[in-house]
């Protein structure tokens, strides 16, 4: 499964953790079109879907329809990881310097198991807690700090790639 990019190469999918979220997102006004978008981005092969086991469980409990995103793509375009120790020590790294807490721990997980999966980018509509600036400078303070990159924090609307931008 691959993408090409606009002079006709061919490149691998974006490795994308997606909180429940942006499943959601489809059946809400404000978000629905960026969120079918992105969905269209991996039924195209453009990004594979990271997906927790937390993640699956709270899409266990939502909705058909929103349930029905998810059963919907393609196998190949979704992954699921699971939870390690080393991520459960990132999301304490995340809460002892208390860039949430302790309430938002679920959160925090989303953040660490993407960091540590090395994931191309988390993506959500959570702005309170993931999708927030000064919350993602302080993330990914804590990830230069503990020897992990920066990770790409964004919401669905600003994933893009060059042959689909308009100028």
């Amino acid at each position: 499964m691959r993408g090409t990019n606009s002079q006709g190469k061919v490149v691998p999918p974006l490795r994308v953790y997606v909180d429940s979220s942006v499943f959601g997102g489809c059946f809400e006004q404000e978000f629905a079109e960026g969120s079918r978008r992105f969905f269209d981005f991996v039924r195209g092969g453009r990004i594979v879907v990271l997906l927790s086991d937390f993640v699956i469980d709270e899409l266990k409990e939502a909705p058909s329809h929103v349930q029905a995103v998810l059963t919907g793509l393609p196998k190949e375009t979704v992954v699921q990881v699971e939870m390690t120790v080393e991520a459960a020590r990132l999301r304490d790294r995340y809460l002892g310097s208390r860039i949430l807490g302790q309430r938002s721990a679920v959160d925090a997980m989303h953040v660490a198991l993407a960091t540590v999966i090395r994931a191309d980018a988390i993506v959500s509509w959570n702005f309170r807690h993931i999708v927030h600036v000064d919350k993602m400078r302080r993330f990914n303070e804590v990830n230069l700090s503990t020897g992990y990159g920066p990770l790409t924090i964004a919401s669905p609307n600003e994933v893009r790639f060059e042959d689909d931008e308009q100028d």
